[in-house]
């Protein structure tokens, strides 16, 4: 049954390059007994429970709550004449209560004006550094900041490929550092004398705080809240594809360059230049403590990233990456999306549909599985996003 999984959701490489697969890869369609998955029975009530308890326990660290009872939202700006009245813009108050104090986050959102007569499908973007308006200049002159320009949040190209887009700076959540376990969204939730090896990181925050999002688009009339991506860079492409593991309401998931504990397949080796999980654990706070024992075990840590994308099946999956990110390794991700694949088909679906790494810039978007490689580094571009709204494209998001 494994080998007509495997032959359903992928195909055997031959161009491209890194024919020879990596070598003792762990296992995913075997359960932690050693049983076989060969229905989606099996895999929906064991084997994914079990990738899922593996992620929260040994990278990503568990969460002491989901949706909390007290969470409300407040619309603070509503224009429909925003960018040269090309636009409907909200800033949107997330705000919620725990045991120990209250906190919120607020959201910029940019719907296309076809969202008056009829939901869009809408891009949540894990953004950083407080860069998503960069004026203040409301409401028909109302522009994106610099970031814009760079092509990392391409507001106005959305939103004329008729989707809606909404960021939030998840430093808003949690802070970049070991100060946010003593206040921010861990502080609202839990004592810090109370965590545990276990306990949630930072970057299991942030994608909580994605969720939170995702509850309050559930609300707002101008979203499609059945096709709603989340889309990151980096450890906020880690925190994407995390989001998309714990929120099944995510019908499609993008990440780029997310590399080590992200797409990067820990057994494709350590290529030059290359993250490893040594490298990375030095960012402890973005994982749980039990994270640590894994750092120098890249070819030995009995799990690895393909598990963690296969929670993401049946729903659209993309992953990118830059032919100039060594960091990230764009074989490894390539291969990490290739070996989830059959997760896809025990849902009669294909996962990546691939004959060997793609030449840069040749998208493989055939299943429901995307990957490709663009020219260039570690960033977010807008050949990213158009490949992202391609694949939404190809699966009917615009209908």
């Amino acid at each position: 049954m494994r080998r007509q999984m495997l032959a359903i959701a992928l195909s055997s490489l031959t161009a491209g390059g890194f024919a020879a697969e990596p070598k003792n890869v762990p296992e995913l369609m075997k359960t932690a007994n050693g049983g076989e998955v060969k229905t989606l029975a099996d895999w929906e009530n064991v084997r994914r429970l079990e990738i899922l308890k593996t992620f929260e326990t040994q990278v990503f660290g568990v969460r002491p709550v989901e949706r909390p009872q007290d969470l409300a939202f407040e619309t603070v700006i509503c224009h429909d004449d925003a960018l040269l009245s090309s636009a409907i813009l909200k800033r949107v108050k997330i705000a919620w209560k725990g045991p120990r104090g209250s906190q919120h986050i607020v959201v910029t959102a940019f719907f296309p004006l076809s969202a008056k007569k009829k939901p869009v499908p809408c891009f949540v973007f894990l953004n950083r550094d407080g860069g998503v308006i960069g004026s203040q200049r409301l409401p028909r002159d109302a522009q994106v900041g610099p970031v814009d320009r760079d092509e990392h949040w391409p507001v106005e190209r959305i939103l004329l490929r008729g989707y809606a887009t909404v960021a939030f700076d998840v430093t808003d959540v949690a802070e970049d550092d070991y100060s946010a376990f003593r206040c921010d969204v861990f502080g609202c939730f839990q004592d810090p004398e109370d965590r545990t090896s276990e306990s949630w990181g930072t970057l299991s925050a942030w994608a909580w705080g994605a969720s939170r999002v995702m509850d309050w688009l559930e609300t707002e009339k101008f979203v499609d809240a059945k096709r709603v991506a989340v889309a990151g860079l980096s450890r906020r492409g880690k925190t994407a594809l995390w989001a998309g593991a714990t929120d099944r309401r995510f019908a499609m998931v993008c990440s780029c360059g997310s590399g080590t504990c992200g797409a990067k397949l820990n057994r494709f080796g350590l290529p030059s230049g290359s993250e490893s999980l040594c490298r990375i654990s030095r960012f402890r706070h973005w994982f749980c403590r039990n994270f640590d024992k894994w750092a120098g075990k890249d070819m030995t840590v009995p799990f690895d990233q393909h598990w963690m994308l296969s929670l993401i099946a049946p729903r659209l999956l993309c992953v990118a990456s830059g032919s100039e990110d060594t960091g990230a390794c764009p074989e490894g991700e390539y291969w990490s999306t290739y070996l989830a694949s059959p997760a896809w088909a025990l849902y009669g679906k294909k996962g990546l549909v691939a004959n060997g790494f793609p030449a840069v810039e040749a998208p493989l978007q055939e299943g429901d599985v995307s990957y490709h490689v663009r020219k260039g580094p570690h960033e977010f571009l807008l050949y990213d996003w158009e490949r992202f709204m391609d694949f939404a494209d190809k699966h009917g998001w615009q209908n």
